[in-house]
């Protein structure tokens, strides 16, 4: 089961107890990074391209329920800007 990430409009919410601020995520991506080696042989990532990400599972941190976050609307999504 994969749960989409927060937008600019949603954020989570644990269904068990309320959280809103606490989660633990467990996701995969697919990336292609650039790496900088210094003539030491350490390297240092200079540019990270994210090709695919896929979120397996969030648990929250103040429950441990496990898959039970939902996306709900922020306060205030959608409003107007000085309306």
């Amino acid at each position: 089961m994969s749960i989409a990430a927060p937008t600019a409009e949603t954020r989570w919410r644990c269904t068990l107890c309320g959280n809103l601020t606490r989660f633990d995520v467990t996701r995969s991506a697919k990336v292609v990074e650039y790496l900088h080696f210094d003539l030491a042989g350490e390297s240092r990532v200079e540019e990270t391209e994210v090709l695919a990400e896929t979120i397996e599972s969030v648990r929250c941190r103040w429950c441990n329920a496990v898959d039970q976050v939902e996306l709900v609307a922020r306060p205030g999504a959608g409003e107007r800007p000085g309306a």
